[in-house]
């Protein structure tokens, strides 16, 4: 009956979201109409066209930075610039290329989110509340030297998997600097990065404000996120290209090769791919590090339309698990998915987003295969929807997702159990990009 009710909260509170977010639209529009249509008097004054106040133009925000990368609808803030060579007089005095490192950018996201879910599994919860970011973003972006640093806090929910907390999520995956590189940029069209890096895999990226949704989706859940290792881009027209050398899955061994090639037919379609994974062997295994997910292989084709007021993005993504008796494959095992994003811009500030996509293993539970979902030979398939509504540095945004589970084996599903093969959630997220 709780779980009932919960689901009857949701379904109420959603219209009202919409309801305030378009009656704030009208207001809005109403305002700024009465604001920028002045009076016949005032049109015709001498004084009020001669008035400074009106002849001086709004000044132009300046543009978020390319990192983070922001999927959308969320946008990044505008960068806060803090120079100490001007602040300090001894950074003044350090070699203009010194000086310049210390003239840097500076961004912060801080949010939380309530969820309710059914059918959870053991040492999961039916409701909860918890912090999903709070993290501070310094980084150079221009000049020769340039570097990026997230330090902070961060969950990540992801769908079909039990939440990890952000106490944990921190504590177990990649610490309080999850992102931390420095970048080389001897030319415009190439450079060199080294640290913790984003991976180049999927269409979805780790943190929540990143993305269309607030959980990841089934086919991240077979990607790496934060590696470790040296990244080459280049860039020249509309073709881009990255390789990297890095330690997978976060793994102790740096023994993964993954390049990603894009070519952009205009400012509004892309067309990627990515390849790489395992070259060698790991025997490295925890929660960062799954052990059969840490020596696979991984591909992606990925379009994405990006022209107001729609993002539309679909993607393919090819996993597979080498045989390898010693990790426990006895037979090759791969995974093969599809998903599609897609947000609509109602107005300037409201948002409708929504992710579905299918994913299946082979495999049957006598032949060896691995179990790299709900059991070998499991299928999966999701939808979610994500309503977001963002003012200036505020946003909110709620989440209904629903997974089925097909062909599973029972005890690797939902509930107490294992052996429910659905799972509805309820998410509202809230917070301000700064």
């Amino acid at each position: 009956m709780e779980r009932v009710t919960r689901l009857l909260v949701a379904a109420f509170l959603l219209p009202l979201f919409f309801g305030f977010a378009i009656v704030d639209e009208g207001i809005v529009s109403a305002d700024q109409s009465a604001a920028g249509a002045p009076s016949p008097a005032a049109a015709s004054s001498p004084a009020a066209a001669a008035s400074p106040a009106a002849a001086a133009a709004a000044p132009t925000p300046v543009p978020p930075l390319s990192s983070p990368t922001m999927v959308g609808p969320l946008q990044m803030a505008s960068p806060h610039e803090i120079n100490l060579p001007k602040l300090a007089p001894g950074f003044s005095e350090l070699p203009p290329m010194i000086a310049n490192i210390f003239d840097f950018d500076v961004n912060a996201v801080v949010s939380g989110f309530a969820m309710g879910q059914n059918h959870p599994v053991p040492g999961d919860f039916d409701a909860q509340v918890d912090a999903s970011n709070a993290e501070l973003i310094v980084q150079k972006a221009d000049g020769p030297i340039q570097y990026y640093l997230q330090v902070g806090g961060y969950s990540i929910p992801a769908l079909g998997a039990p939440y990890v907390n952000l106490g944990h999520a921190v504590n177990a995956l990649y610490g309080p600097l999850p992102v931390a590189y420095i970048k080389l940029q001897p030319t415009d069209s190439f450079s060199i990065m080294a640290g913790n890096l984003p991976t180049l895999f999927g269409a979805e990226y780790t943190f929540t404000f990143e993305n269309m949704n607030i959980e990841r989706g089934l086919l991240w859940n077979q990607e790496n996120a934060i590696t470790r290792g040296v990244q080459l881009n280049y860039t020249h027209g509309a073709l881009s290209g990255s390789l990297t050398w890095n330690n997978g899955f976060y793994s102790h061994s740096y023994t993964w090769v993954d390049g990603s090639l894009a070519y952009a037919f205009n400012s509004a379609n892309t067309l990627s791919f990515v390849g790489g994974g395992q070259v060698g062997f790991a025997k490295s295994n925890n929660f960062a590090t799954p052990l059969y997910l840490n020596n696979s292989q991984i591909y992606n084709v990925i379009y994405e339309y990006n022209a107001a007021p729609w993002i539309i993005e679909p993607y393919f993504q090819l996993t597979l698990v080498p045989h390898n008796p010693d990790i426990g494959v006895f037979k090759t095992t791969s995974t093969t998915g599809g998903a599609i994003f897609v947000s609509y811009a109602i107005t300037e500030r409201l948002f409708m987003a929504a992710r579905g996509e299918f994913i299946g293993q082979n495999g049957n539970s006598t032949d060896g295969a691995a179990n790299l979902m709900y059991g070998p030979g499991s299928q999966a398939w999701s939808f979610t929807v994500t309503p977001t509504y963002q003012y200036n540095q505020f946003f909110v945004r709620p989440e209904f997702s629903y997974v089925q589970a097909i062909n599973y084996a029972s005890g690797f599903v939902f509930g107490s159990q294992g052996t429910h093969p659905t799972q509805l959630r309820g998410l509202i997220e809230f917070g301000v990009i700064w």
